[in-house]
């Protein structure tokens, strides 16, 4: 078909206008597309996840513990008197029943001294009741006195055996008290502490409290206590493994063993005290020393593990946010086991085959839609 000149050019102009208007347009078409998928891509924000680990059965807890002798006593004098010599210094290893120093009590010597001058008086007196009485009992068997005179001797007869026994009591108890001039070690140690020199006047307390002669300590065998938190309390039974480490050994430890428990959690610390129980025959931890106590903690039936940093901690409990199959967030409460330091157990509320979200948002919460990143997520 012929189309005139005036028609070409209309045609033309047509054909010029919408090429223009595509070329113009199309940017504008491709910049609201982009637009559309950032809004969509911002409204589901990425998180990283991580999966839940099973837990490991031994742990290693680390504790300061307080070194104490596995006895220690302050020896004190039960008489009083002068000092007449000490034994045993500082440092001296004694045997049970070793002399450690003798007392001078001349009072307690001159009282023993009348009190056994008084149990023979004593004893005189009552061998001639004695035999009094059992005469008046023969003459009254015969009915040549009266029963009343008979019984009055029998009587006095009985009177001086009482007094009898109680001078002989009298002397027991000097005798019992002279035997304290002698101060003796009630166990094998060492002498820690002497607090007296020769000639000092000795006060058994008398005159208020009194002061200790000697400081003995059993040093072949030591006490180390420590306090457990109530989390991993559970865990501490007598036999427990334990090594023990000092900053004056670097690279040595010391074994030893859980000996009791106190049965009962502190309500002021929250801690259990554990007692372990170590021997030390050479001596070379000394009482009152601070250590570094490793316990090795089982537990038969260990959980899940999750880094700390999975924790959302909320009015119902700790939980954390897993992602479905469907890309949305569900919230898991979880019960807490022991404290790992980076990760915690988990001993409820997961199965182990969750996606855990890592370093989830406060305002995350049920529901909502995520995108996840594919690159591992840090777990330490």
């Amino acid at each position: 078909m012929y189309l005139s000149h005036s028609r070409k050019l209309v045609l033309l102009a047509v054909l010029v206008a919408g090429a223009a208007l595509a070329i113009g347009g199309w940017p504008r078409l491709a910049a609201r597309d982009n637009v559309a998928k950032q809004t969509e891509a911002l409204s589901k924000p990425t998180v990283s996840v991580v999966m839940p680990t099973r837990a490991p059965a031994q742990q290693v807890l680390l504790l300061p513990g307080d070194i104490q002798a596995y006895q220690r006593a302050g020896i004190y004098a039960r008489t009083s008197g002068y000092l007449r010599r000490w034994y045993a210094d500082i440092g001296t290893h004694v045997k049970s029943g070793q002399l450690l120093a003798e007392i001078d009590a001349p009072e307690v010597d001159a009282q023993l001294e009348q009190a056994r001058s008084d149990a023979a008086m004593a004893a005189a007196n009552y061998q001639m009741a004695k035999v009094t009485a059992d005469r008046w009992q023969d003459m009254l068997s015969k009915n040549a006195v009266s029963k009343q005179a008979a019984e009055e001797n029998v009587s006095i007869m009985k009177a001086k055996q009482a007094t009898l026994a109680a001078a002989q009591a009298n002397v027991t108890r000097l005798e019992q008290l002279q035997s304290y001039e002698k101060v003796y070690a009630p166990f094998d140690g060492v002498i820690t502490v002497r607090n007296v020199d020769n000639g000092a006047l000795i006060d058994a307390g008398n005159s208020g409290p009194p002061a200790a002669l000697f400081e003995l300590a059993q040093t072949d065998r030591l006490r180390i206590f420590v306090n457990v938190p109530q989390d991993d309390a559970a865990y501490v039974a007598p036999g427990t493994a334990v090594q023990l480490s000092l900053s004056q050994y670097p690279g040595r430890t010391f074994q030893g063993t859980v000996a009791r428990t106190a049965g009962a959690i502190d309500p002021r610390s929250r801690t259990l005290r554990v007692e372990v129980d170590m021997d030390n025959p050479d001596g070379t931890l000394l009482p009152g020393a601070f250590a570094q106590v490793s316990l090795s903690l089982s537990n038969a039936t260990p959980g899940l593990s999750l880094p700390t940093n999975t924790l959302l901690f909320r009015p119902q409990g700790v939980q954390v946010a897993v992602v479905d199959a469907s890309d949305v967030v569900r919230l898991r409460t979880v019960t807490l086991g022991r404290d790992f330091g980076t990760h915690v157990e988990i001993c409820s509320g997961l199965q182990g085959s969750e996606q855990v979200i890592a370093n989830p948002s406060d305002a995350i919460s049920a529901g909502q839609a995520v995108r996840i990143n594919r690159h591992p997520a840090n777990q330490a």
